[in-house]
């Protein structure tokens, strides 16, 4: 059977149905297609379940340190599988919502695996997709344009190829019966210290191993340096500018044994099991890009600043493409490809002014460059620096680490780049993007008035800190 609308999608996950709601709007037929669950990685191996876990781990947390609130308990029990109950049942209800807003918006979606083809029968030109049904019926969509949104998945390290059980990627973990006594993380990005936090709030011993010599490598270097002694106040064990030997990889008496080596130095660390997180791939096999003119560079889809590929009629968006592989990153390019596609008024927002987010116990947050890419850059810098433990309400909330840090242009007073660690900042990050978006310079956002206590406070005082305003300090 043969299909014909205006847009279709390739790939369910959050670029692509918000991609799909958004031709919606615009009166446009779509069909997309998802070979598992609407809501893609995000939903359902991503940031909803990971950050569903991360609150068990941080009321746990909480509970246990209970005392110095005035508050005294006991008996205080950890009951996993009630926390990974908790956390399909978040997922289950968004993901009845996704499949809602794909009525609503009288969307067609077809459960299978698509595969693009080039120019046939159904089309003169490539970008028609023919998707194999859950029942193993085929159908052709043939639309007027085609966008791929096909996701990443955990990259692998060779020599450490997941088993579920002594190797496990994020997926893997996401799922786990119950808690190892202790793990070896491999990576100390996003995704790592996220997963370190997590689980040394749930009482597991956590050993993490990064390359580069900072976690958080894209990040700003006075942010990093904090959440390591913060992570290493709270027991967990770090070694940075350290690379794995996966040949050394053995597992006996139910553990695991690996070489970790810092120079001339090396280490056997031993565990229940490795967690694997060094980066995510994109999705670009198996779906046809052969058949087309799509080119694929360094393991991504390669496209324009309007997000087409090698064929204008075919668009990319999200993890696929690279940059930064974040769920909002891939919606706004979702809605920035179907404006285009429609003929809309597109706004491209610059990568480096999407907001990035770290869900560790505290939180890191930023918006813009660092302060070290700025002078790379051969920038004239003035930074201000502002600490939690001067907000009242920080004190109030019982987390006083952490500090918010803003970097601007010297001779234009343009706001560069804002880096934050401390409690609640992915929530306080947002002020910070819509200043630099709306090019706000530090006196003006730090003339706004912010109500007295909150943590956002702390954006204020940081602006007012560049030019040495700044009233609390």
């Amino acid at each position: 059977m043969t299909i014909t609308c205006d847009v279709a999608v390739l790939g369910g996950g959050t670029g692509g149905y918000v991609a799909a709601i958004r031709a919606a709007q615009l009166g446009k037929q779509v069909v997309i297609i998802e070979a598992d669950k609407l809501g893609g990685t995000c939903l359902h191996r991503g940031c909803i379940p990971s950050k569903s876990l991360l609150r068990s781990a941080e009321v746990y947390a909480e509970i246990r340190e209970s005392e110095s609130y005035g508050i005294e308990t006991s008996g205080a029990t950890l009951v996993f599988p009630k926390v990974q109950s908790r956390k399909s049942a978040i997922v289950d209800q968004l993901h009845q919502g996704v499949q809602y807003l794909m009525r609503k918006n009288k969307i067609q979606v077809l459960q299978g695996k698509g595969r693009v083809i080039g120019p046939s029968i159904f089309s003169p030109k490539s970008g028609a997709v023919a998707v194999e049904l859950a029942d193993g019926e085929m159908e052709t969509i043939v639309p007027a344009n085609l966008i791929i949104a096909t996701g990443s998945r955990p990259r692998h390290l060779p020599g450490l190829e997941p088993d579920g059980r002594y190797i496990l990627t994020s997926d893997d973990a996401l799922v786990m019966d119950e808690l190892p006594q202790s793990i070896i993380i491999i990576g100390g990005g996003v995704i790592g210290v996220e997963w370190a936090s997590m689980l040394n709030d749930f009482g597991v011993q956590v050993t993490v191993v990064e390359t580069a010599n900072q976690l958080l490598p894209a990040e700003d270097e006075d942010v990093a340096r904090e959440l390591q002694k913060l992570l290493v106040k709270r027991g967990v064990i770090i070694h940075t500018g350290s690379t794995v030997q996966t040949d050394t990889y053995q597992i006996e008496d139910g553990q695991v044994r690996i070489d970790v080596s810092k120079g001339e130095k090396t280490e056997t660390l031993t565990a229940s099991s490795i967690l694997v997180s060094v980066g995510r791939q994109a999705n670009v096999e198996n779906i046809g890009l052969e058949n087309t003119d799509v080119r694929v560079e360094r393991g991504f889809i390669a496209v324009n600043q309007h997000l087409q590929t090698g064929e204008a009629h075919i668009y990319a968006i999200g993890d696929v493409i690279g940059g930064l592989q974040l769920a909002h990153a891939a919606s706004h390019e979702g809605i920035a490809a179907v404006n285009h596609l429609a003929g809309e008024a597109v706004h491209p927002v610059p990568q480096h002014m999407i907001p990035r987010c770290v869900y560790t116990r505290p939180e890191v947050a930023s918006v813009g460059i660092t302060e070290k890419e700025a002078r790379q850059k051969g920038m004239e810098v003035k930074v201000g620096k502002f600490p939690f433990q001067a907000i009242g309400k920080a004190l109030v909330h019982g987390s006083k680490e952490g500090f918010v840090k803003v970097v601007a242009d010297a001779r234009s007073n343009d706001i560069l780049g804002v880096q934050m660690i401390g409690t609640h900042v992915t929530d306080l990050i947002s002020e910070a993007a819509l200043a630099q978006l709306l090019d706000a310079t530090p006196w003006e956002v730090g003339q706004m008035v912010h109500p007295h206590p909150t943590l956002a406070e702390v954006i204020g005082e940081g602006m007012l800190a560049v030019d040495g305003l700044s009233i609390g300090m």
